[in-house]
């Protein structure tokens, strides 16, 4: 087990607004490559599904190493079987439910080891294929296997050789961890009804304890025998028609299963089979997978067509394909088509007429990028992700949302982060009721008898000293820079709401990343109950102790910590000595050795000196540079990190995709501009890696972003026009963007040192100007 928290964890004539704009002569198509991310650390799965799909219908070669945390990973050379739920790019695994192995031989209850397919029911494979909405891939057993999805159904093909075969459901696939404790699965069920369905469900304590899965699966020929097996794979008596115990599975065999297709249609429920049943129905009433596939293909096509470019590379594009697609992909619809959902108490509920609840909100991580990219080119989607979280904040009894698993809080990463993508909406003028949410976020900021998980320690701490104490709670420097961001956050919901006192006393709270940033040394730093500081201090350590699970930093050391600050930049430069001091400070930052202990974690990855790509702490820090005046260093280090950070390889994503924050990353900074302080509901801009995108902003609106001429050798942003008109700021608001229009970059070999270095042309920050 490899020891982390997540392991633990144109022209003047353009210059109109876009609906005049004239449909521009479409480039050809660049299609997604779903395998990117698939390698190395990357996380992420092949397989069918759609956009926030409830069903994750893909391969999986292995469960027990951190690199399969999808259960896939590109470079292994088997095939367990095909599992219908699944996480994509997140640092602990869960999910693989319900597996499906079409095989033929003697059956084998057991997938064996990765190293010896012929152990169990592993099989080679060859002819691997994916594109969004479908699998497919040719087994040594002679089967064919195709895959594709509805919203909540999976859908198989399998065309076996002449002959014999069988389908093995196992119900006891998941993902293993040597930190787990035993039972994995405490019950489950299965049963094939008269009507030729097999149903079945579990409850699973793996990363999220204690969630139930329930399906209901048909098969387009009713099998010639069917035979359970129970706890220690024993076979039941013939004619069982179910079974009952913890890891359960069942074989449907086939006398002649090469006569036609076998056709599978799978849907799942989080609340109960009757959901799955009816889940099936509404989705599943006919038997043509290549209708369902067209219809797949389909909605990609709407989904992908948010936004298209031109110029660059092949590969370049390819990227922003696979980068699009995998920013999609989560939050996961988690309610049936009747509109229920198991809530975050626990009990059932109902979404309105039109609403829907999801799940996989990997928020410590999303919040950055891929909610700011959701909120600008799809709206519509945004207000159902914030009606949903409105929804669970009142029902979970921790109050904002961490990182919920179907129904369960896991309380993964620090901080309450939840509260992130409500103040974005409300700023960004997406209506809901927030005020609604604002008892529970109460809860969780002023009342320190309220329960916690890791994610909140120290609470009355931070309070009442300013800081969370490096001797008294874990990873004590990020909670207290963290947490002040959500304050900051919480303090505009909280004025929303008519609170003004509270609002008043979170936007002075927001300020406590200072008591954490040595003003003296210029570093975050831990600090101990007493006031002092740790000596001797060393930015590259992980913390004061030497124990390897006790750290100061989330998935970061002192010097990706310093620049963690979102929300009060001006402040932090005033703080570090000024604008020149600042500038120095983060071109040291970019230069500095790529030095790291032995026990830093995996996912502080992808280091241009001491700034760590893989990782999302500091991934807005390339962009402070606007803050401080000198917008064309960030403009050469952007362009920079798209080149040298992202490639058309399946190990193409440096570190997790973490539900696609990584993928929104590049998204944004590939267009020019990124969202650095999310609420503060601007972006800064960067170094456009196309000629020209056009980006659907909802509504029928349009936003052009042309660079013409741009070229690998010009990084740099000689001027900007918004709608024909000289832009002399280095930054721009969401409102602008959101109206649509044409946003146009001359670029340039070298740079222009000028371009947003006055005062009033630098970005706000805390909703200030510079100054």
């Amino acid at each position: 087990m490899i020891l982390t928290r997540r392991t633990l964890l144109g022209s003047a004539s353009l210059g109109l607004i876009a609906t005049t704009l004239p449909a521009a002569k479409r480039a050809p198509e660049t299609r997604a490559n779903l395998f990117i991310g698939t390698g190395g650390h990357g996380h992420t799965y092949p397989g069918a599904t759609l956009p926030s799909g409830m069903v994750q219908l893909s391969p999986d070669t292995d469960v027990e190493r951190w690199d399969a945390c999808s259960g896939y990973h590109r470079t292994d050379t088997s095939i367990m079987g095909f599992s219908h739920t699944h996480l994509s790019g997140t640092g602990i695994g869960d999910m693989l439910d319900i597996l499906v192995v079409p095989t033929n031989g003697p059956v084998k209850l057991i997938p064996g080891p990765l190293d010896d397919p012929d152990a169990g029911y592993r099989q080679r494979f060859t002819d691997e294929h994916a594109e969004p909405g479908y699998y497919r891939v040719s087994l040594e057993s002679g089967v064919r296997a195709e895959l594709t999805v509805t919203d909540r159904t999976g859908w198989h093909r399998h065309s076996f050789p002449k002959g014999p075969g069988h389908i093995l459901v196992d119900l006891s696939h998941l993902i293993l961890d040597t930190s787990d404790t035993q039972p994995l699965v405490d019950e489950a069920s299965l049963a094939f009804d008269a009507d030729g369905t097999l149903i079945g469900s579990r409850r699973v304590f793996r990363w999220a304890k204690g969630r139930r899965i329930h399906f209901a699966m048909q098969f387009s020929r009713r099998p010639d025998r069917i035979m359970f097996y129970g706890d220690g794979d024993t076979a039941q008596p013939a004619g069982t028609t179910g079974v009952k115990g913890k890891r359960l599975k069942v074989a449907l065999h086939y006398d002649d299963a090469g006569a036609a297709p076998v056709l599978i249609r799978c849907g799942i429920s989080g609340v109960d089979i009757a959901g799955a049943r009816a889940n099936l129905s509404a989705e599943a009433p006919h038997w043509d997978f290549d209708r369902t596939r067209a219809a797949a293909t389909a909605r990609w096509a709407e989904a992908l067509d948010k936004v298209r470019v031109q110029g660059g590379t092949d590969d370049q594009r390819t990227i922003m394909a696979s980068a699009l697609y995998h920013a999609q992909l989560a939050p996961t619809l988690f309610s049936d088509v009747d509109g229920r959902y198991l809530g975050m108490d626990g009990a059932v509920h109902v979404v309105p007429k039109g609403g829907a609840a999801y799940s996989s909100w990997s928020l410590w991580d999303t919040y950055r990028a891929l909610h700011p990219l959701l909120a600008l080119i799809q709206p519509a989607r945004t207000k159902s992700l914030v009606d949903d979280l409105i929804r669970q904040t009142i029902q979970s009894r921790y109050g904002p949302l961490v990182w919920p698993l179907q129904g369960k809080e896991t309380g993964t990463m620090i901080g309450w982060h939840g509260v992130v993508p409500l103040a974005e909406a409300q700023a960004k003028g997406i209506p809901a009721d927030y005020a609604a949410a604002w008892p529970a976020i109460r809860r969780r900021s002023f009342d320190f008898a309220a329960p916690d998980l890791d994610n909140s320690l120290g609470r009355d701490l931070y309070d009442r000293l300013g800081y969370v104490p490096a001797d008294k709670v874990f990873e004590s420097v990020s909670r207290t820079q963290e947490y002040a961001y959500d304050d900051w956050a919480s303090s505009h919901l909280a004025r929303a709401a008519g609170a003004t006192e509270d609002a008043a006393r979170l936007l002075k709270r927001s300020h406590n990343w200072k008591n954490v940033l040595d003003a003296s040394i210029g570093f975050a730093r831990p600090r101990f109950a007493d006031g002092s500081w740790w000596k001797p201090y060393d930015p590259i350590q992980l913390g004061h102790m030497p124990k390897p699970w006790w750290r100061d930093y989330t998935e970061a050391n002192g010097w990706q910590a310093t620049f963690l600050n979102q929300h009060d930049i001006h402040g932090q430069i005033a703080h570090f000595g000024g604008p020149s001091a600042f500038e120095s400070k983060l071109d040291t930052l970019f230069a500095a050795p790529s030095t790291l202990p032995a026990n830093a974690p995996p996912d502080i990855a992808g280091l241009v000196g001491q700034y760590a790509h893989g990782n999302e702490p500091d991934q807005h820090a390339a962009y402070l540079y606007a803050y401080v005046g000198a917008a064309w260093k960030t403009q050469a280090m952007v362009r920079r990190l798209c080149t040298e950070m992202y490639r058309n390889d399946p190990d193409g994503i440096i570190g997790n995709d973490d539900c696609g924050q990584m993928s929104a990353w590049f998204v944004f900074s590939a267009l020019g501009l990124y969202p650095v302080d999310p609420v503060e509901a601007v972006y800064v801009f960067g170094s456009p890696l196309f000629t020209r995108a056009e980006v659907s902003v909802g509504n029928g609106r349009r936003l052009v972003i042309d660079a013409p001429g741009n070229r690998a050798d010009t990084p740099y942003v000689a001027a900007v026009q918004w709608n024909g008109k000289p832009w002399t700021k280095s930054w721009i608001s969401h409102a602008d963007l959101a109206a649509g229009g044409t946003l146009r970059f001359t670029m340039s070999a070298t740079p222009n040192p000028a371009f947003g270095a006055k005062l009033a042309d630098r970005p706000p920050s805390f909703g200030q100007p510079a100054a």
